[in-house]
């Protein structure tokens, strides 16, 4: 049994990888005019959905989703390290969930697209909209731009830290191998810091009452086009490729306890 949980929860980093690499290609694709769109996680679902055997596609990806959703649970339950009663492994752990649930939700999204029950549109700039019409709306949504903001920061401190390669059994790695996860780990995880740290600027903005735009990645990937150039995205999408490779190792050699 604890076989078959290993693969399933390696099955979920295939997943997740494969959702960064379509999204980091698409972006770069449009950025350097080869077509393409900028692109989210709902994007990819529907990418999948208009390819030749598009519901194959989304039921693998959803089983693979769901496979991360429940190593990302396991870890906030049952992971080593630091326990819920310290600060540092509270929110660790709490990390754990909210990326659990996120990755559960695009799982599910797609399942219901192979049912023919959604189209994998979003609603959360809808959902922003609603909040931001209470009276406490600016106050959560202010505190999802500190959540974004840390996630920045965190995802910057584990690309030049090093931490990333905690991850991964570099043992059982060849020298080129290390190389690639060295590199991959370091470009991808500085692209994620910065898209999310961007994503945190325009909840800042949404929050404060100046406009902006609450669209994810796709939002931010048009903030660096706007304000950088369209080459500039297409780098920082690149990265978002390098992170899924990254996850594509690990996937073969993280280690896993379950």
């Amino acid at each position: 049994m604890s076989n078959k949980k290993e693969k399933f929860a390696r099955a979920g980093m295939v997943a997740k990888g494969a959702v960064y690499a379509i999204i980091g290609v698409l972006t770069a694709m449009a950025a350097f005019n080869l077509g393409g769109s900028k692109s989210g996680s709902d994007n990819v679902l529907q990418f999948l959905a208009q390819q030749s055997y598009g519901k194959v596609l989304l039921g693998a990806l959803a089983i693979g989703l769901f496979g991360y959703t429940f190593y990302r649970i396991y870890e906030a339950i049952n992971g080593p390290g630091d326990s819920w009663s310290e600060p540092k492994g509270f929110v660790k752990r709490a990390g754990y969930i909210v990326s659990g649930i996120f990755y559960g939700i695009l799982g599910f999204t797609a399942a219901k697209m192979v049912l023919g029950n959604s189209s994998g549109s979003g609603g959360g700039d809808s959902m922003i909209a609603t909040l931001m019409s209470k009276p406490y709306g600016p106050y959560l949504v202010g505190f999802v731009a500190l959540c974004l903001a840390g996630k920045a920061i965190f995802q910057l401190y584990k690309a030049y830290s090093g931490k990333f390669r905690d991850d991964v059994q570099e043992t059982n790695l060849s020298s080129k191998e290390q190389k690639t996860l060295i590199r991959a780990g370091k470009i991808g995880f500085t692209a994620r810091g910065i898209v999310s740290g961007i994503v945190a600027f325009l909840f800042f903005k949404v929050a404060l009452g100046e406009g902006g735009d609450t669209g994810g990645k796709v939002a931010a990937f048009e903030f660096l086009q706007n304000n950088f150039g369209a080459t500039v995205m297409g780098i920082v999408a690149l990265g978002l490729v390098a992170y899924a490779v990254f996850m594509f190792i690990q996937a073969k050699y993280a280690q896993i306890r379950l």
